[in-house]
């Protein structure tokens, strides 16, 4: 069998598939309160940066003023602790107020040098509840050209599913603090 190609040539280094990560949260926001925060790119910078851990952020945004539809591209930078990213990504759904996804094309510069490049599928699902909705991310990392130092770990069982546990966390902060921004919004008006 032969190695999966991407758009650059490089091959999928992750063995056994795709990886994936769902993380959810209940917020007080209404679905459209939130879907209106996540839709606007430029807020990620806030909820996605400056309230997140200093070591994994967005540090920076270049994205379209107003809500995001299907096909708007955008860059981020950001921090990570095994180094540096620079994304590129697409919206591929926008349905307000349910459902927000994008594609990113990421290339994370290890501190050591060595060069990555991701395929990573976001999505945020968003239920009305009685009180407010449910915040569902969903991450799917569906290609990694190659595995430097301890990104290793994604090709080990075990270990895979510690790194995944980590990713898991930062996904967690970050649907917190997008709903903390959706309900300080709501509030404000």
């Amino acid at each position: 069998m032969t190695a999966q190609r991407t758009g650059n040539g490089r091959a999928n280094a992750l063995k056994g598939g795709e990886r994936t990560v769902a993380v959810a949260h209940e917020s007080s926001a209404s679905a459209e309160a939130v879907w209106d925060v996540v839709a606007d790119l430029r807020t990620h910078a806030r909820w996605g940066g400056e309230r997140q851990k200093e070591n994994t952020r967005i540090l920076s945004i270049d994205a379209p003023k107003g809500p995001a539809t299907v096909g708007t591209e955008f860059a981020t930078t950001g921090a990570d602790p095994m180094g540096r990213f620079h994304d590129r990504s697409v919206v591929t759904e926008s349905m307000r107020p349910s459902t927000f996804e994008f594609v990113t094309e990421a290339s994370l510069e290890t501190k050591k040098g060595k060069r990555s490049d991701w395929t990573v599928v976001h999505r945020y699902e968003l239920a009305s509840t009685g009180t407010g909705c449910r915040i569902t991310y969903t991450v799917r990392i569906t290609r990694i050209s190659d595995l430097p130092g301890m990104l290793a770990i994604f090709n080990v069982p075990v270990l895979s599913g510690l790194a995944l546990k980590g990713s898991a966390g930062v996904g967690r902060r970050g649907i917190r603090n997008l709903a903390a921004l959706a309900e300080e919004r709501a509030t404000a008006r």
